[in-house]
């Protein structure tokens, strides 16, 4: 049976799959990433998960995979196949699919980057399926997007496109690691919400969930701290769709885990702010924390497809 390997790469763990030409999901594995002994070694686990996933092809379904795919956090330069940076892995100008192709014995290999690769599932095969346009955003640690654009996503001419947790929401405020002051990822991440529920409730142990579910329950305080939140999203998505003009708005991450306790609020927010934009619909995310390795799968077997198109524009 043909199939490529996807792999999924994040802060602490590892999601891979082998991945059918209809997206069907023939296995599935998790490993941890191990980033606390550090670059060298994580890459060399990417590397010996991608080739135990191999031989486990070979041995069920008779033949090994026909192309990979591997979608990482960081700066990742796509077209060159580098994982330019990761501050959660510490990696930096790692020639990524050159290494994975080597030790996949020359398969081809395709990269990118984690949240724009997820988008592409979302696009294709999950919420934004039959939109033309549509902004994917995760609501994690941190907050970033993918654009889709017909069946794909931009990357961007250096690699940033879609980085909508660095918008400025609140001027002067919260300083940012990324050297500015009030990204919307520092009032809207779920990071963000535990803090402040943390801070609010006295209870540092308390998180995003919990305070969704103070919410829920109607503690003032709890609703503070989530309309806050929701203010800051929907000022940062008003500003996206204002410059994007999608057809719909992905709202993904552990945030979106609260449903409607975040959902209804957030569509009244943005619908407060736009003027004379159109209206997206603003849904959930469909794919979960499968998308980035459907993802990584989508552009491996893009890359067969682009292989066979232009060696038949050759012999014709």
């Amino acid at each position: 049976m043909r199939h490529v390997i996807a792999l999924d790469v994040g802060g602490t763990g590892m999601k891979a799959a082998l991945v059918g030409a209809d997206g069907e999901l023939l296995h599935q594995a998790r490993r941890a990433t191990g980033r606390e002994r550090g670059p060298d070694a994580v890459v060399e686990t990417i590397l010996g998960f991608a080739a135990e996933l191999r031989g486990y092809g070979e041995q069920h379904f008779g033949e090994p995979a026909s192309a990979a795919g591997l979608a990482v956090p960081g700066i990742v330069d796509a077209a060159r196949g580098i994982a330019v940076y990761s501050a959660n892995l510490g990696w930096r100008d790692v020639p990524l699919r050159r290494l994975l192709g080597d030790r996949l014995g020359g398969v081809p290999v395709a990269l990118g980057h984690d949240v724009r690769t997820g988008g592409l599932a979302e696009g294709r095969i999950g919420a934004g399926q039959g939109a033309d346009r549509f902004l994917f955003v995760p609501l994690g640690t941190g907050i970033a997007g993918a654009i889709g654009i017909d069946g794909g996503v931009e990357e961007g001419a250096h690699g940033f496109a879609g980085e909508i947790g660095h918008i400025v929401v609140r001027p002067g405020g919260t300083p940012c690691p990324c050297g500015q002051r009030g990204c919307l990822e520092r009032f809207a991440s779920a990071a963000a919400v535990s803090q402040a529920w943390a801070e609010a409730s006295g209870d540092p142990e308390a998180d995003a969930a919990d305070c969704a579910k103070a919410v829920e329950s109607g503690d003032p305080r709890a609703a503070a701290v989530w309309q806050e939140a929701v203010d800051a999203l929907a000022d940062g998505l008003v500003t996206a769709l204002t410059l994007l003009d999608p057809r719909t708005l992905i709202i993904g991450g552990g945030l979106a885990e609260a449903g409607e306790t975040l959902f209804t609020p957030l569509r009244a927010a943005v619908e407060r702010r736009v003027t004379f934009q159109k209206l997206p619909s603003i849904v959930p995310a469909a794919l979960g924390d499968t998308a980035g390795c459907l993802g990584a799968g989508l552009l491996a077997w893009d890359l067969l497809e682009t292989d066979i198109t232009d060696r038949s524009e050759v012999t014709t």
